[in-house]
Parts: C-alpha cells; structure tokens; sequence
C-alpha cells in the first residue's frame, strides 16, 4: 500500500515524488518512457523554479548538467517581423525580479531537466519507480485509488493501491478523464509546428543580440501569433514554433523557406525534427475529484508562450505535496486538501487569459495598427515592454484562499515586494546568525520571529503541525516589515504580524477552521 501514486514521470510528476519522498512518504511512480524524451521543450525555469530544486537537494545538479557558457546568457528578445530587424527589445527579463528570490534562473532542455530529476529520486528509499509503465485506468473508494498499470512494450500487468493517486501524465490525462473532472478549452483554430535544427550559422547571426537564448518574432501576418526560436544549446542546435495552414502536413509544406524569411536571410541550417500541435489553452474546472488529483499539463495546457507551463506545474506539485503529507500524517484539517484546487486553478486561469492571450490579443491590435514606415513606430515598438511590466505583474498568490483568509482571490497577476504579505511568496533574507532563510526552512511550517515564539509553539504542539521558531536578523524584520512571518511549508506567507490568535492563525492554514 502506497500513501501516494503518481501516474505520469515527466519532470512535474517526478518533481512530485521527490517532494514526498523526502517528507518520508511511500510514493509509486509510473512513466511509460523508460529515457527521457529527447524533444526540446519546457526550457525556461524561473528563480521561484530553481528554489524548488533547492529544497529537492538537486539544484547544483541541474546547473552543472547544462552549463552556459561565459556570454551565452538566458534572455529573450522580441523582434518586429524577422530576426534581423532593426526593431527589437528585451522580452521577459527576468533579471527584473531577481532580488525577490533565493535562486538564479536557469535554461535547459526538459529532458535533461528530467534526467536530473530521475537521478535526484532514485537516491529517496521511499520511491519506487516503474519505467516502462503506463497507468491504464482506476478504481477509488473510500479508504484508496487502484491502478492498473501495464508494460507499454510487454505483457505485463498488475494493480497497484494508494491512498491518493495523482495524474501527472500530459494533455491527454487518462486520469483527469476517467476521474469525470472536465474541463475548459479555449480554441485557437491554429496548427502550430516544432522544427529542431541545427545551424551555426545562425548561432553567428545572433551574437547581435549578447546574452539572449530565445527569440519571438512578431510578423503582421501572424496575426499576433508568434514565431519563436529557441537555443537548444548555445552553439548549434534550435527549436522554432510557428503556425502553419491547417492540414499541413511534414511532406507538403517548405519549412525551409519559412525559416529562412523568419530569418531574415539566408542561412545554413539542418532540420532534424518536424512535429505539429493545436494551440488551444485548457484548464480542469477542479483538480480534484475525492483522492484524485491533477497537476502539471493533466491539469492545465498552453502554447508554450512565455514558458510559464512547466513553472506552474512545479509550483502545483509544491502546493499540493504538503498538503498531501498533512492529511496522511493526520495534521491536515478537512479543507487543506481542497485548497490546493483553490489555489492553483485560478492562478492558472489568470495565466492564461492576462500573460497569454492577452498578449495575443494586444501583439495583434498593435500590428495591424502600425508598422515602421510610421514616423514614431521605434519610440512605439520600444514603449511596448518598458520596464518588463509583465515580469513584474507575474507573481502567482494565494490572498484571500480559504486557508489564507482575507479578501482579494488567488491569481497569477500581483507585484513583487519584499514585504512578507499573507498568501505571496516569501523573498530571502537572512536569520539572527547569518542563515539564508531559505537554506533553513524544513518539512513544515516556520515562524520567523524577533519577539519570540508568541504562543505559536505551544499551539502548534496541541495541534499537531510540525513547526520550527527560528529568530530572523532585524533587517530581515525591517525587510518583511513585521517582527514575525509564519511561512507554509511551500515558502509562501500563511501570517504575518505582531500578534494574532496563533491556534486561530495555525488551524486556519492547515484547513481546520
């Protein structure tokens, strides 16, 4: 008997296990690909991203797997009408926020994002790991979920139970759709392609943008959709999403001529890949049907615009990791597990209508309004990301969630502020002895305080809620400006005050109000 099985192993699911493995749990985890799969995607992780493989012990281990090299930098630009323009400006700098969290960013492809994750979980006693699986369908009662699993490339079977069953496997989930959860699509009406090419050629062309790794090229054509290169590497090797007519297909489409205007030139190039996938965003209207769960692309799906999709499934498996281990350690209250579909189904909704397809929506309004014969269109064109507004305004939140209280709702759109508010990610700072905050937290919930413990100990220890006292330095007090923090196990503010009611404070973030 598992206290959690996890169908799908790509890097949210994997990203999954090792969270709950570390808390001590017994956790199952099915991926029908025995390697990871060698596609270029999901390459962009967040500083919030890389304080996630901080707390899973595997941080230096997925920097080292991809080093970049000296100037090779992970920035973006956005071009007007080809790569070659005149007319471009930085696109998501995330260098912007940078002060907010306790890790750099970083850029790889996923699949040695999963290597790196594969490697981390099979040092965890706790996970037992099937490649080569893939869950098939479930039954699930009053006291756990049966999965049926079977070799994808033999005969075997067999059934494997749970306390919960989490469906981390894609699009596609087969546990999303055979637990009855539905599910809201917007449709785009747009065939999209992925080429993979090699060029070094076009690795010379671009030195003209230092430190940049990916490329969004707005042509009017488009209509506001984009044409997007990325790095693969930092020397050699590309991947370029673009729409293409409907009902193309590999043999009847010049994807070489596409590329080349893309360009803006001439280049020599070798495409290795061609692959096609509808542009549509959906999102599960609840992630949670009894002991099932969804997280990652089985609970929501994006064209990859901006590379929030692989970042927000992390974020899911932080979120409802703890919450999981609350309940099965018996510290949970009745709420804690509903709120992790409270929590992460709007701040996803939000992704997606207000950094997504709004940006669509304005990209397209701006091209069919001006173009650069326009006596003001460079003043104009670099006026459209002024201040990286959209970085900024990205700051995924919980306020006013049922185990946070107060008003306002979760959402991805928010600010970033070092002070420690209710519901918000936590910025570093250090503890009275010169510790990174961040390097101390433990399994589950942490005051930071200056004036003592308050009552928080004593009400943790009566109800249950595993809780460490740490003293924070004053600068850290001025910095959050509040003498105590109660931070969640997954680094987001649950309190923040000089004084409460901390059985009132403590009951409520565990779902016990």
């Amino acid at each position: 008997m598992y206290d959690v099985i996890i169908n799908g192993g790509g890097p949210v699911g994997t990203g999954l296990a090792i969270d709950l493995g570390q808390r001590g749990l017994r956790v199952a985890l099915v991926e029908k690909y025995s390697t990871p799969q060698p596609v270029p995607k999901g390459q962009n992780l967040t500083q919030r991203t890389m304080e996630h493989f901080r707390s899973w012990h595997c941080e230096d281990a997925l920097r080292a797997a991809h080093p970049i090299p000296e100037g090779g930098g992970i920035g973006g630009m956005t071009c007007y009408g080809t790569l070659m323009t005149d007319h471009h400006y930085d696109w998501l700098n995330r260098s912007k926020v940078k002060d907010y969290y306790a890790c750099a960013n970083a850029r790889l492809p996923q699949y040695e994002t999963e290597a790196v994750l594969r490697d981390r979980a099979a040092e965890i006693d706790g996970i037992d790991v099937l490649y080569g699986w893939q869950g098939d369908d479930f039954k699930q009662d009053d006291t756990g979920v049966s999965l049926r699993v079977s070799e994808r490339h033999g005969e075997g079977q067999k059934t494997l139970r749970g306390a919960y069953l989490v469906g981390c496997d894609g699009a596609k989930s087969i546990v999303r759709r055979s637990s009855g959860i539905s599910e809201t699509a917007t449709e785009h009406g747009k065939l999209m392609s992925l080429l993979v090419f090699q060029s070094e050629e076009l690795d010379q062309l671009l030195k003209r943008y230092p430190g940049k790794a990916f490329y969004n090229v707005l042509h009017p054509d488009f209509e506001g959709y984009w044409q997007f290169f990325g790095r693969v590497d930092h020397g050699l090797s590309w991947f370029f999403h673009a729409p293409v007519p409907l009902g193309t297909t590999a043999e009847n489409f010049d994807f070489s001529g596409m590329l080349t205007k893309a360009v803006g030139q001439e280049f020599s190039f070798d495409i290795n890949y061609i692959g096609f996938w509808d542009l549509r965003v959906t999102v599960a209207d609840t992630y949670r049907a009894n002991r099932v769960f969804v997280a990652g692309d089985a609970a929501h799906s994006h064209p990859p615009y901006g590379g929030y999709g692989i970042n927000l499934g992390f974020e899911d498996a932080r979120n409802l990791a703890w919450k999981l281990v609350a309940n099965l350690q018996g510290w949970g209250g009745p709420g804690l597990l509903d709120s992790y579909s409270g929590e992460r189904q709007p701040v996803f909704a939000t992704t997606a209508a207000e950094f997504i397809e709004r940006f669509i929506t304005e990209d397209r309004d701006f091209l069919a309004t001006h173009n650069p014969s326009d006596p003001n269109f460079a003043e104009l064109w670099q006026g459209r990301n002024q201040g990286a507004d959209e970085v900024m305004a990205f700051a995924p939140n919980y306020a006013g969630s049922s185990i946070i209280g107060g008003s306002g709702r979760p959402s991805a759109r928010g600010n970033h502020h070092f002070t420690a508010r209710a519901g918000h990610h936590l910025a570093p700072a250090t503890l009275a002895d010169g510790t990174q905050v961040f390097d101390a937290f433990g399994s589950g919930f942490t005051l930071l305080t200056t004036i003592g413990s308050a009552g928080f100990d004593t009400a943790a220890e009566t109800l249950g809620v595993p809780l460490q006292v740490l003293e924070m330095s004053q600068e850290a007090a001025d910095r959050y400006q509040s003498p105590m923090v109660l931070v969640r196990p997954d680094q987001f503010v649950a309190w923040a005050g000089s004084s409460c009611d901390p059985t009132f404070v403590l009951k409520r973030a565990i779902g016990a109000n």
